[in-house]
């Protein structure tokens, strides 16, 4: 465990990431992908098919943004490309299942998550929610967790960025030196809010879409990085 003890320990405001922050979410992601890709074998290897759709991705990513519906978009857009066009209408319908039955998947609590939660509601801390992604999908996904009563507001973004992390606190309030940001993405949990001068604890998960890697390394006296979000509660001291 890196840590690199932050000014204090007492922040105004503490705001988790979502997806695999909170919840299992990129391991639906790569199963899908992976399904996709054995689906289209007939028309190229796996691997490359996995390339394509990537590339899809990013570059759709200004138009559709994050999320399944998007995800779908780009699967379809992908077989397109690949099969040249000839793509069956059984095999359409199958990409969409893939996409709805992902839609649908049980919301499955990170260990430790909840009971990290109770500690700071008792210990009379504020505590928000900022993600990225469909606003229906991650209400949904919010709503099936349990989780939605024990945060004071919930912010989904179509990214995460330094004017969006400026916006939300002066919307609560609270000056970036006040605010902590704890979540699985160097990318876009940690450096914006560090780049404006909030804190941020890194807590990496065991898959990361290629799209949030960075090679960057983290040196900053307002960073830690834990191993698990139970580590949370000690690291702050409570």
């Amino acid at each position: 465990m890196k840590s690199h003890n932050p000014m204090k320990k007492h922040f105004q405001v503490i705001a988790f990431d979502a997806d695999d922050t909170l919840w299992i979410n990129e391991t639906y992601f790569r199963a899908s992908e992976n399904a996709f890709c054995q689906l289209m074998a007939d028309f190229m290897e796996p691997s490359l098919v996995q390339r394509v759709l990537f590339r899809t991705e990013v570059r759709n990513m200004a138009l559709y943004g994050y999320g399944v519906k998007a995800f779908i978009l780009s699967m379809m857009e992908t077989a397109l490309e690949i099969s040249q066009n000839k793509l069956s209408g059984e095999l359409m319908a199958q990409i969409l299942t893939l996409g709805k039955e992902q839609l649908n998947k049980e919301v499955m609590l990170l260990e430790g998550v909840e009971k990290v939660l109770q500690q700071l509601e008792m210990a009379g801390q504020k505590v928000v929610v900022v993600t990225k992604g469909d606003l229906l999908d991650q209400e949904r996904k919010l709503h099936k967790s349990g989780l939605d009563r024990y945060f004071h507001h919930v912010e989904i973004v179509s990214e995460k960025h330094e004017d969006n992390y400026l916006r939300l606190t002066e919307h609560l309030g609270v000056k970036p030196a006040d605010f902590l940001m704890i979540g699985n993405s160097l990318k876009s949990d940690v450096l914006p809010v560090l780049n404006i001068g909030g804190h941020a604890v890194y807590i990496p998960f065991h898959e990361t879409w290629e799209f949030e890697k960075t090679e960057q390394k983290v040196e900053h006296p307002h960073y830690a990085e834990l191993e698990k979000v139970s580590d949370l509660i000690n690291w702050l001291g409570l």
